[in-house]
């Protein structure tokens, strides 16, 4: 039951994205699809990179509750605010570089560059809300308060999917309009979490000295855990980039095609990781007060649960696969490209579950060194994959690639569990 409504709460997001997709989807210009998409990634790369903000802190704030110590609740939850705001503040002053880094890893037209450029512009204003929703995120998630969870979520994408179909189809302002319906979403977002953690807070506030915040060995053992998970999700959303890069060079029509097949996927990935999430704060809270038992429990019924969620996602991209990417778009070019790449879309639920399940329980015993080298390990091989078979098999090659690509991230994490499973067994109260 604690999976349930973080699953929804995940569904929610890229819906999100995938409404975006949509309203450009459906005006005169393929480029503006491609721009999204470029867009997005974008995004994903410097925002989610900052993702140990929401997944070290759930780690963390689920030990320190199942150990019941709520001094280390709210000095990590200050500190990852503390750090969350300094980066956000850091994207915003460097916006301009970001964007001539990132594009400069791109083969795009001018066209596609201009419309990026827009959209880009304005979404980055939203950095310090993005960050700081991230932190809340991973207290929430720590907590167990799974119906918080979600109803943050849904206030953030319900409202941002109402002002992207009131800014562009109605209000015509473009694409434009779609990246200030997400900045005005994270903001609002954001003032809405932190009332959700207002009790934490308060005590934060009466308990949480300077010195106790700027404490080295904390401050140390944030920053190793931190920056692990940081080049973990570095690699991981750089993979989707380059993924979004190699369809660029493609052309434009691939780039719309695989664009609106990666917003399938990722409303899959996302459900998904809802059982990440919730085994995050099942195994951290077995792992903070030593019962292995419960350890065991949390893997067993969550890996069952999401193993039959895989397969039944699968099934309805099987079966309504073809219908939705219609929904995305009236381009019949696009339609028949991406009609052609569906049956790898099909496997990849399955294919993919097992890294899901993993990541959870490696946050959730804050195991991120082994965390990071899986994940160094898995994106070389896919880098390198890619760039031998892109020349031969164009699109296929993409597809084939990340699906090795998810498998990889499983079988490199298998590795460490048997060393995990003996600690949690030595360590045993129950």
């Amino acid at each position: 039951m604690l999976a349930l409504p973080i699953i929804l709460s995940n569904i929610t997001v890229p819906l999100v994205g995938a409404v975006d997709t949509a309203v450009v989807g459906h005006l005169d210009e393929v480029e503006l699809i491609g721009a999204v998409a470029i867009g997005a990634s974008i995004f994903s790369l410097v925002f989610w990179t900052f993702g140990f903000l929401r997944m070290g802190t759930s780690g963390v704030v689920a030990q320190a509750l199942g150990a019941n110590n709520q001094s280390t609740i709210q000095l990590t939850l200050c500190r990852s605010l503390f750090l969350a705001t300094i980066l956000g503040a850091v994207v915003i002053a460097l916006q301009k570089p970001l964007l001539s880094l990132c594009f400069g890893l791109l083969d795009a037209s001018e066209k596609l560059y201009d419309y990026t450029s827009i959209y880009y512009s304005t979404r980055i204003w939203a950095a310090p809300a993005t960050l700081a929703n991230y932190v809340v995120l991973g207290t929430l998630i720590g907590l167990q308060r799974m119906r918080s969870v979600l109803a943050l979520q849904l206030l953030l994408n319900i409202l941002n999917v109402c002002l992207d179909i009131l800014f562009v189809p109605i209000w015509g302002w473009g694409i434009r309009g779609v990246a200030l319906a997400t900045l005005i979403s994270e903001y609002a977002a954001l003032a809405f979490g932190l009332y959700l953690i207002r009790r934490q807070l308060r005590q934060a506030a009466s308990s949480v000295t300077y010195t106790s915040l700027l404490n080295r060995p904390g401050l140390l053992s944030l920053f190793t855990l931190n920056s692990n998970i940081f080049i973990r999700t570095f690699l991981l959303v750089l993979s989707f980039f380059y993924f979004n890069a190699c369809s660029a060079r493609l052309g434009a029509t691939a780039l719309a095609a695989n664009a609106i097949l990666l917003q399938i996927l990722h409303i899959c990935s996302y459900a998904l990781d809802g059982f990440a999430h919730a085994v995050e704060t099942l195994t951290g809270h077995a792992w903070g007060s030593k019962k292995h038992s419960h350890f065991l429990q949390a893997i067993k019924a969550s890996t069952i649960q999401s193993m039959v969620v895989a397969l039944f996602m699968s099934a309805l991209i099987y079966l309504t696969g073809a219908w939705i990417i219609g929904l995305f778009t009236n381009q019949l070019a696009v339609i028949d490209l991406a009609l052609q790449s569906l049956p790898w879309l099909i496997l990849l639920p399955v294919l993919s579950v097992w890294c899901y399940q993993l990541d959870g329980i490696f946050i959730g015993t804050t195991h991120s060194r082994e965390m990071r080298n899986a994940m160094i390990i898995s994106s070389v091989l896919f880098y390198c994959s890619t760039e031998l078979l892109l020349p031969f098999l164009g699109s296929k090659a993409l597809w084939l690639t990340f699906c090795l690509f998810m498998v990889m991230r499983a079988i490199t994490l298998l590795q460490y569990m048997p060393a995990i499973l003996k600690n949690s067994a030595d360590t045993n109260k129950s």
